[in-house]
Parts: structure tokens; C-alpha cells; sequence
């Protein structure tokens, strides 16, 4: 899954993959390192940009991004089939968390849908352009759309989540399922980021822990036979 650049430094003995989410004008990324049998969380840190992601050395094998990847150039209802279909499997109590992702205008502007414009916070806006800017196909041999409510379900023995990371009781229901499936995680979680909260954390941390089953070829597509948008890029989402 590795991507070639004209930048290569020397084979290292170790993978490095990580779980990348917006966080306020930042991304917050996750790495942890994969040797073998071990995988070893490192202190996450912010990045300013998308661009910035990408350009990290060592370069990450995977990257498990809580951002859409592929776009509709018009508006359908639901959105993409990822997302319907990701709705459908999350059942009516956690499918919510799901939203359509914007659709892709004809001069490459992001739009969000009228239906979820005011669902999505419209400080995404500037990270989603920031993806769809930097995105090409041979990219998605490294980056991957990911969704926090997916992951959690693949977590929790494919069975969705009881609470709203919102709320108390959801953090802890995350916490607990994080403690016992990454060792080691706590790293990530009592990290102290300017702007990054508990429910940033868990989510990078649960992105991390899918980045090493894309990695180990275990992960799972939505939908399993995905569809491309008009620059040539898969629109699905992994767990």
C-alpha cells in the first residue's frame, strides 16, 4: 500500500500508520508503529494542514482519514451509497451519526447538501477542501475514508454502539472497548492538544486502530463493490 516519491529515505524496520481527523483549523494525527506482532502508539500530535499529513517523514503506510475521499458532482438523497449503506448498518439509533458528504460543484468548490447544512459543522468545510485538493487516485493506496461510528462497530464485535460520544456514558462505552482492543492506547488518550477534546481522541485512536487492519488487509469496504467519482476516486467508506 506504500506510495513512491522521489523523496524516499531508507527502508526502516517498522510500518508506520495513523488515524487522522480534523480538530478545529488542525488535523490530529494518531501514529503508531507496527513491527511484527507489536503495534505501539506514539504521542499524537496537530498538523496545520492536509498537505502537512501527507508530507510526514517517515511516511505513513495507511492512513485512516474521518473525512470524505470521493464526491458527487450533484445531489442525491442520502448521499453516496457508502453513506446510505453505512447508515443502514449502524441501524437507526447510531446511523445517524452518518452524514452525507458534500457534493463536488463544477469548479471544484465543496458545497454542503441543504438537508445537512446545518448538521456539519461549517469549520469542516476548509479541512474537507483540503483533502479533495491534495486527493488523486494513486493516493487512496495510502489514504482511506473512515467514520468513528464504523469503527467502533467493527470494535465491538459488529454490533453498534449503546451511547452518543456526546455524552458521558458513550465516551466511557469507547474508552473501555479502546482499553481492551489497543493495548498501550492511553498514550493517545491523556494527550494534552490544544483544542482537542476526549471524544478527538478517542476517535483518532479508534481511526489508528483500523489503519493497522487496512494495513493487515482485514478491514472491510462499504459497500464491498464501491463506486467512483469523476476524478477516479472510490467513494466507500472502511471498517
Amino acid at each position: 500500500m506504500s506510495m513512491t516519491t522521489g523523496r524516499r529515505g531508507p527502508d526502516l524496520p517498522y510500518s508506520l500508520v495513523a488515524g487522522v481527523t480534523p480538530c478545529g483549523p488542525s488535523w490530529l494525527v494518531a501514529a503508531a508503529k507496527l513491527q511484527g506482532t507489536i503495534f505501539s502508539p506514539e504521542e499524537p500530535q496537530l498538523l496545520s494542514s492536509f498537505a502537512d499529513v501527507l508530507d510526514q517523514r517517515p511516511s505513513y503506510t495507511v492512513i485512516a482519514l474521518n473525512a470524505p475521499v470521493g464526491y458527487l458532482d450533484f445531489r442525491a438523497h442520502g448521499g453516496r451509497t457508502c453513506d446510505r449503506e453505512a447508515r443502514s448498518l449502524l441501524g437507526p439509533k447510531r446511523g445517524s451519526s452518518i452524514q452525507s458528504a458534500p457534493v463536488r460543484s463544477s469548479t471544484n468548490e465543496l458545497e454542503f447538501q441543504d438537508d445537512h447544512l446545518d448538521a456539519i459543522s461549517r469549520t469542516l468545510l476548509p479541512r474537507y477542501r483540503e483533502v479533495a485538493a491534495e486527493m488523486a487516485p494513486f493516493r487512496q493506496r495510502t489514504v482511506y475514508e473512515v467514520h468513528s461510528d464504523l469503527c467502533f462497530y467493527q470494535m465491538n464485535d459488529e454490533e453498534p454502539l449503546r451511547y452518543s460520544k456526546q455524552t458521558e456514558a458513550g465516551r466511557e462505552e469507547r474508552r473501555a472497548l479502546l482499553e481492551v482492543r489497543f493495548p498501550g492506547v492511553q498514550r493517545i488518550l491523556s494527550a494534552e492538544l490544544p483544542g482537542a477534546t476526549l471524544s478527538h481522541l478517542l476517535d483518532v485512536a479508534a481511526f489508528a486502530w483500523t489503519a493497522r487492519r487496512i494495513f493487515a488487509r482485514a478491514a472491510v469496504r462499504i459497500p464491498q463493490d464501491p463506486e467512483w467519482d469523476e476524478q477516479g476516486l472510490r467513494m466507500e467508506i472502511i471498517r
